[in-house]
């Protein structure tokens, strides 16, 4: 089956510029970063997903997570551009990002105001008594 899309975890096909844009001027998370910021997380990334156009290899989604490699992972920064956005593209990002990746088995977090629908599909709850968090000083 012919597909207008392609995902790959490979870090080296990251086009900085388009994640840049979008991070800096599409989302409604993170905008206190600089692109120096964002270049660091790209590059500490434990994984990173990205959606290209099959024929033209354009990218045109993302998502990245940081763990310890062992026993928990941290999902952030899933976007699908609006222009291609209805066509399960998040869906099949987080089926690589997580059940398909090697932190299947890790307990995975994320912080987001929207998508819950998405993230529940891939076991994400609201968090229980265990869980705290400390607010970030900025932003």
């Amino acid at each position: 089956m012919s597909d207008a899309y392609e995902l790959d975890d490979d870090p080296s096909r990251i086009q900085t510029d388009a994640v840049w844009t979008w991070l800096s001027t599409e989302v409604y998370w993170g905008r206190w970063r600089t692109r120096a910021d964002v270049e660091t997380q790209l590059a500490n990334a434990w994984r990173v997903v990205g959606v290209y156009r099959s024929d033209t290899g354009e990218q045109v989604g993302f998502a990245r997570a940081v763990s310890d490699g062992v026993g928990f992972a941290y999902l952030a920064d899933v976007y699908v551009d609006h222009a291609h956005r209805g066509h399960g593209l998040g869906k099949r990002m987080m089926q690589l990002m997580i059940d398909d990746g090697p932190g299947a088995d890790m307990r995975w977090t994320l912080f987001t105001s929207d998508a819950h629908g998405l993230y529940r599909q891939f076991g994400f709850t609201e968090p229980d008594r265990t869980a705290m968090v400390r607010a970030a000083r900025q932003g």
